[in-house]
């Protein structure tokens, strides 16, 4: 690894406070000095958080951007970033609206940590036992939000909160002798797994209580009846904030609408080809409810779905240097979603490799509702979350020897469009590869291609429009998503505002540089040296992406 320079030293700073503060970060990616803490969601917590991003912001600005190489440019305009919109969320109060999260809340945090904090000598043990104890004074932080939320009217919206209690009730109903933590719990013996029992019984079970009392109470009553921010205080300026937040983009909600629509228009023209081709005349719809009936696209088992994704992980591995220079060091191990919150999650999703190779990357693929979850369906998924979509991109990030460590691992913060751009562009791409295996595997990916630019009518419509959230289930089953996968999805929009419209833009905008360069270079475009470079510089902002990559990609003349 080349010297680091100032803007690097600046940034591994702001990492490594950062992960200070924010314990389960650095749990998750496998550095375990703070397995012991849970992060502060109150105030101090904030006012920490935003303090340092702001310090890390002024230092680096303080260097002048003449001089600099394109690494250091882009970290520094990437630190600038994350200072602003972390001020400008502040200043929303934007934490309020997001202390009830049926996906991610609270109320998830300790049984996904057990799954990745390994509690198998005494001293891990004693940090994880120290980590559920501190779990009680965690969710009364939280509960002391639900009351700011409720006198400043940013409350969350009814259906994540009545999701959210039924998962704590579901939590709740479960005898601590087949608790999820306890289970989960990574422990040398069963007298281990009796002490974390203990804990989760006279600690965590008591604040899940908490919360679930406080949310039952005078907090529903006052939660949005209307699913979209635009019901809430401020309700256009939160929207506006969080499409910059997970695009950084500026971005109007109705051009956004208009871009779905747009890209919709063009899908639809692809599966019509399709359904004709397959003898159905114009009807898709027939087609694939033919597709949907076929017991040949259908899983019998759990079991058998997870075979099925790791075999197409294979195949993609196999055909991936046709394409790409670098390949991963990690290898994508895929597990079925835990069973007690299937329910309430997406189809699947990707989780990244520990920092020190002590675990590999995890795609999470959901099995509840089984017949729903076809092979069909399945197959651009797994190229979107796994290989050569998120496993790649995210892995070689972590990988990359040159990038500093927050490049590596905290560039996500400002660089949600391009990583869900880049699984959406993969879904593509396994097309040009041949790695879908019949014509229903390539409605599948049409059809999910169909879904994300749905998202992006849809997130619009609810949040910048005033959709109701029926209009936004009957527009996805309209898509061709079941109506399973039609309220979850519709749910996670009204749950992360924002977040559904990063695969759309993001692969809009990678899709627009290929085609540039492609005609810059005609013969000469050299397509491995594109994806290296695109994925090889870490996640970053869209603007920062679109201004350098076309110096970073050689022709083959």
């Amino acid at each position: 690894m080349t010297e680091p320079t100032a803007i690097d030293e600046i940034a591994a700073r702001f990492w490594e406070e950062y992960l200070r503060l924010s314990p389960l970060t650095a749990t998750m990616y496998g550095d375990s000095r703070y397995d012991d803490r849970l992060d502060d969601p109150g105030p101090a917590g904030r006012a920490a958080r935003l303090a340092i991003a702001r310090r890390a912001a002024d230092e680096a600005l303080a260097i002048p951007a003449d001089g600099l190489g394109v690494e250091d440019r882009i970290t520094r305009d990437m630190l600038r970033i994350a200072a602003e919109l972390a001020e400008r969320e502040a200043a929303l109060g934007f934490h309020e609206l997001t202390a009830v999260d049926h996906m991610s809340g609270p109320q998830t945090i300790l049984a996904q940590t057990a799954q990745f904090q390994p509690a198998d000598t005494p001293e891990r043990l004693e940090k994880f036992l120290a980590r559920l104890e501190a779990y009680g004074g965690f969710m009364d932080a939280y509960i002391a939000i639900l009351d700011q939320g409720r006198a400043s009217g940013r409350t969350a919206a009814r259906i994540v909160v009545e999701r959210t209690m039924d998962q704590l009730k579901r939590l709740l109903a479960m005898p601590i002798e087949q608790a999820i933590i306890p289970s989960m719990a990574q422990v040398a013996s069963e007298a281990d797994r009796e002490r974390v029992r203990d804990v989760v019984r006279d600690v965590v079970y008591p604040a899940d209580r908490r919360y679930l009392e406080a949310l039952s109470g005078a907090y529903l009553g006052a939660s949005r009846a209307e699913p979209g921010l635009r019901s809430a205080p401020n309700g256009e300026a939160l929207y506006r904030h969080v499409i910059r937040a997970w695009t950084t983009l500026e971005l109007d909600p109705r051009d956004v609408h208009q871009i779905g629509l747009d890209e919709l228009a063009a899908i639809d023209a692809e599966r019509l080809e399709i359904a004709r081709a397959e003898g159905f005349g114009d009807d898709v719809a027939g087609y694939r409810a033919a597709l949907a009936a076929d017991p040949a696209n259908r899983a019998s088992t759990r079991e058998e779905l997870v075979a099925r994704a790791t075999e197409d992980i294979g195949r993609a591995m196999a055909v991936a240097p046709k394409v790409f220079g670098r390949i991963p060091a990690a290898s994508c191990e895929v597990r079925p979603v835990e069973e007690f919150k299937e329910k309430d999650v997406a189809f699947a999703y990707y989780f990244p490799p520990a920092t020190d190779g002590s675990r590999d990357g995890i795609y999470y693929v959901n099995t509840y509702d089984l017949p729903s979850r076809t092979f069909s369906k399945l197959a651009s998924t797994t190229f979107h979350e796994a290989v050569p979509g998120h496993h790649f991109q995210i892995s070689l990030e972590m990988e990359h020897p040159n990038l500093n460590v927050f490049r590596r691992l905290g560039s996500r913060i400002v660089g949600g469009a391009y990583v869900e751009g880049w699984g959406l562009y993969a879904e593509r791409l396994a097309d040009e590869l041949g790695l879908y295996r019949n014509a229903g595997e390539r409605m599948g990916m049409l059809d999910a291609q169909a879904w994300r630019a749905s998202r992006l009518i849809v997130d619009s419509g609810m949040h910048g429009l005033g959709w109701s959230r029926q209009q936004s289930i009957d527009w996805l089953l309209k898509t061709g998503l079941s109506e399973t996968d039609a309220l979850i999805e519709t749910d996670r929009y009204i749950c992360w505002p924002g977040q559904a419209l990063c695969y759309m833009i993001g692969m809009r905008e990678i899709r627009r540089l290929r085609h540039e360069l492609e005609a810059r270079d005609g013969s000469a475009f050299d397509l491995r040296a594109f994806h290296d470079e695109v994925i090889g510089h870490g996640s970053l902002p869209l603007a920062t992406l679109a201004a350098e990559l076309p110096g970073w990609v050689p022709s083959r003349a």
